[in-house]
């Protein structure tokens, strides 16, 4: 049994060095194993590849948190690992992964064509596949499991639109701050929020304003994308944004023309940050997508998998590219405004603690939250 252990902490320390030779953000990637013994645990080990830390705080605060007390519960071996947006560091994990006795491999891709790659190569070994949270066009993963996020768009549309009633807009010019072009899941939301909004600017009643999509979701980018549009057309009424991230990239840019608070603007994820913008009122609404549920489905499949089980899923998602259903399992997501941020506390997704510090106390007190 020592020998085992012996050996389980080689290979672990041999792969946290590899991946410290990868370069890059990739060197900041960090790797965890369960602490069951062999003897508890089945024969499989998964393998988890978060994409980054910057594009969303969730990947590591809430996906990898959630993942490792599932996988904890179920006495499996696990490892989870991010790629920072590196797509050379991506392939290196996932081929680690495989070496280092990977039986089940579930990831989050930063584009199609790298996540192809590593399910392809997974697949060939035997390995089983899961596509988290974003679908792998042409990929063929066992199974996919994220949110409607069709609906999470078109709710981000309804919000944007209920509050530049409540601004009483007339004609309102709207920007928009679309997600990454090689994320299927911005695709996804786009179509969401073109439902509801396109309609609006057909009428006449909205006027389209500036859009561009914002290259790996990069909230620096987006901010000198937003200062661009915002002096394109300095009458902006109302802002689309993807994410919480690029929706406190364009707020940033507002607040500097004093326009916060006067432009409402979206966003995705019910981050502290996003949170807190709409407790400040520079936010008009977020997207909670509870990541907990998320998480608990994913870790079900594959600590089935890892068991040699077949699982089955609640329904399918047609992969636009290769025409295939993907077995699926798809999470509701809900609208967060001022008057049910408290929602979000009471889930356990934030804590009050981290949400309602320094000139944040009054106003949580005023959402209603305890």
């Amino acid at each position: 049994m020592r020998k085992g252990i012996l050996s389980l902490t080689a290979a672990a320390a041999a792969l946290a060095l590899g991946l410290t030779a990868c370069g890059g953000e990739s060197g900041q990637t960090t790797s965890t194993t369960a602490s069951a013994t062999a003897s508890a645990a089945p024969a499989g080990k998964i393998g988890v590849i978060l994409p980054d830390s910057k594009s969303s705080a969730r990947w590591e605060t809430a996906d990898r948190k959630y993942l490792e007390e599932a996988f904890k519960a179920a006495g499996v071996q696990y490892d989870i690992q991010n790629a920072q947006n590196d797509k050379t560091a991506f392939q290196t994990i996932a081929d680690q992964m495989i070496t280092n006795g990977a039986t089940v491999l579930m990831i989050v891709n930063l584009d199609s064509g790298t996540g192809k790659t590593v399910i392809d190569k997974a697949r060939s070994q035997g390995v089983a596949t899961i596509d988290y949270d974003r679908l792998t066009l042409g990929g063929g993963a066992a199974y996919y499991v994220s949110f409607d996020n069709t609906k999470v768009g078109q709710l981000q549309g309804e919000g944007l639109a209920k509050c530049l009633t409540d601004k009483k807009a007339e004609k309102p010019i709207v920007a928009y701050l679309n997600g990454s072009p090689t994320d299927n899941n911005a695709t996804l939301f786009k179509a969401g929020y073109d439902g509801v909004l396109k309609p609006k600017f057909d009428a006449g009643e909205y006027v389209k304003g500036p859009e561009q999509s914002v290259p790996d979701w990069d909230n620096t980018q987006a901010g000198t994308i937003f200062e661009q549009m915002l002096t394109q057309q300095p009458k902006i009424a109302g802002v689309l944004a993807a994410n919480d991230g690029l929706g406190n990239a364009a707020i940033t840019v507002l607040k500097k023309n004093n326009l916060n608070g006067k432009v409402p603007v979206t966003g995705q994820d019910a981050t502290v940050q996003g949170l807190q913008n709409i407790l400040a009122g520079d936010q008009c609404m977020t997207v909670y997508k509870a990541v907990k549920k998320e998480a608990d489905a994913a870790a079900k499949l594959a600590v089935a998998l890892a068991k040699g089980e077949k699982p089955t899923a609640s329904s399918s998602v047609k992969d636009p590219e290769s025409g295939q259903d993907v077995p699926a399992e798809l999470m509701e997501p809900q609208a967060i405004y001022f008057d049910n941020v408290k929602d979000v506390v009471a889930d356990g997704f934030v804590t009050k603690e981290e949400l309602c510090t320094g000139d944040f106390a009054e106003k949580c007190t005023e959402a209603g939250i305890e």
